[in-house]
């Protein structure tokens, strides 16, 4: 198994999406990238700590490469939006890599690059870490599959998402 870290927003929405990909057997929500020991979703949220919202993603390296994972990143929110994803603003909405070692450093600068050339908007996205996961509280987790479901905010933002996933990975969607 392996793990990739992604910010792109609001850690719910991510979280939804890399749920439904195939190879994918984990997704923890947490905080990534600030200068706070042991954050809170209060202290994230104020936009004080310099964490961002993020997604911590374990996977099967043979069903789910980790250039395909960031393709799928890439493309499930708006790499092109400085510290926000639409309505959420702040540097703790960034959308940001945070590579576990320089292979995956180099795969990063590469999916940004696969990105840039599909837009002409330029893309934000930065390459950050290393850093220290903290790890949200626990009723962030799995967050789509139960609240979720009944929250406006995620029922405005996550079916879309959900949308490009299926239209665009068709073949890397779990069934």
């Amino acid at each position: 198994m392996a793990e990739a870290i992604v910010a792109g927003g609001c850690f719910w929405c991510t979280e939804a999406v890399f749920r439904d990909v195939i190879g994918v057997s984990e997704v923890e929500s947490g905080y990534i990238g600030g200068s706070v020991t042991n954050p809170t979703y209060k202290a994230v949220c104020s936009g004080s700590t310099g964490h961002a919202e993020a997604i911590r993603v374990t996977y099967d390296p043979a069903q789910l490469n980790y250039g395909d994972l960031l393709d799928i990143f890439m493309a499930t929110h708006d790499p092109t939006q400085l510290n926000r994803q639409g309505n959420d603003v702040g540097t703790q909405y960034r959308s940001a890599i945070f590579p576990l070692d320089e292979a995956q450093r180099a795969e990063a600068d590469a999916a940004i690059s696969r990105a840039q050339s599909e837009r002409s908007a330029p893309i934000v996205t930065t390459i950050e870490g290393p850093a220290i996961w903290y790890p949200a509280e626990n009723y962030h987790q799995e967050y789509w599959e139960g609240e979720g479901q009944r929250n406006p905010y995620c029922l405005a933002v996550i079916p879309p998402k959900l949308t490009k996933l299926r239209k665009n990975f068709a073949a890397k969607v779990k069934v």
